[in-house]
């Protein structure tokens, strides 16, 4: 294998370092926004610009809603628990 294949797939296999800041959450948004994407693009039938812009900008919020909403409830739980 070359060396340059040998160094590609290396960094496939260490983990990216990702704190636990507030500011490191904002990782979230760039794979809610591709999974919003991928998921419109499989199910719509049609795909028209506006509409697909529109539904997977929907999708991409409420992904965020939802995340935020659970990330305050696990925030709370623990809260209580400790």
């Amino acid at each position: 294998m070359p060396l340059i294949t040998t160094l590609i797939i290396g960094t496939f296999t260490t983990p990216e370092k990702i704190g636990v800041t507030a500011l490191s959450m904002l990782w979230l948004l760039p794979l809610a926004l591709s999974i919003a994407v991928v998921y419109k693009a499989t199910k719509v039938r049609e795909v028209r610009a506006a509409s697909f812009i529109t539904e997977s900008v929907v999708l991409f919020g409420s992904i965020v809603v939802f995340m935020l909403i659970t990330a305050v409830a696990l925030l709370t739980l623990a809260w209580l628990v400790t």
